[in-house]
């Protein structure tokens, strides 16, 4: 990473705009920085694609994880949770004879665990969306402007760390903090994108006009 990107975490596009320095150029990263990172999200469906692939991303890079996104979709039923839930040792088995996707025994059973832990959440919350952004940072715990720096420091924060120990209690797993604020990051319950991204308003101001999802009264 040349000085300037190190300095600032900025990398100026083909476009002449400049966006986080992470996608490093690449097509397919790129759209998903500028299209999906930071989005906020309610869909219970993808918000458990999402925190199981970060799961799958524990000692991997983010990038390697994207390129195999839809062979994980496709082994893992588009992450519908009730049909995940009900996987049983035949389809471990064969996710573990799939070459596209991460064939990582735990992993592939931490997913089918966190589905049917994702049906209790349902049950007790009305919605996976309910209970995450009830844990959603206040604007006092963030920093005022958003920097390079802010984010090198950022593996980790108390929110994630709270949640992380929570999730662990309810029986979830590869939920460390480190993949807990990955998933927050990804979600959009945070807006991570460094100041001087040509996404960082724009996902402020999708932020604002998000409704948070409440827990359901039932």
């Amino acid at each position: 990473m040349p000085d300037q990107e190190a300095k600032d975490g900025l990398l100026v596009g083909d476009d002449g705009k400049s966006r986080c320095w992470w996608h490093g150029g690449k097509p397919d990263y790129l759209a998903y920085h500028d299209n999906e990172w930071g989005t906020p999200i309610s869909d219970d469906q993808i918000l458990f694609q999402k925190i199981c692939l970060e799961g799958f991303q524990s000692g991997l890079s983010w990038y390697t994880i994207l390129r195999k996104r839809e062979n994980f979709r496709a082994a893992f039923a588009n992450f519908d949770i009730d049909k995940v839930a009900a996987f049983t040792e035949a389809d471990v088995e064969r996710c573990l004879l799939d070459e596209g996707i991460v064939r990582h025994r735990k992993k592939i059973e931490s997913t089918i665990n966190n589905a049917k832990r994702a049906q209790e959440m349902r049950s007790e919350f009305g919605s996976l969306a309910a209970y995450f952004w009830a844990h959603e940072p206040k604007s006092e715990d963030r920093p005022t402007n958003f920097t390079f720096e802010d984010l090198r420091v950022l593996g980790k924060t108390e929110t994630s760390t709270r949640v992380s120990k929570d999730l662990k209690k309810r029986g979830w797993s590869f939920v460390g903090p480190t993949t807990v604020y990955a998933f927050m990051q990804a979600m959009g319950m945070v807006n991570d994108h460094v100041e001087g991204c040509i996404c960082r308003e724009k996902i402020e101001e999708a932020r604002a006009a998000f409704i948070r999802p409440l827990k359901s009264a039932g």
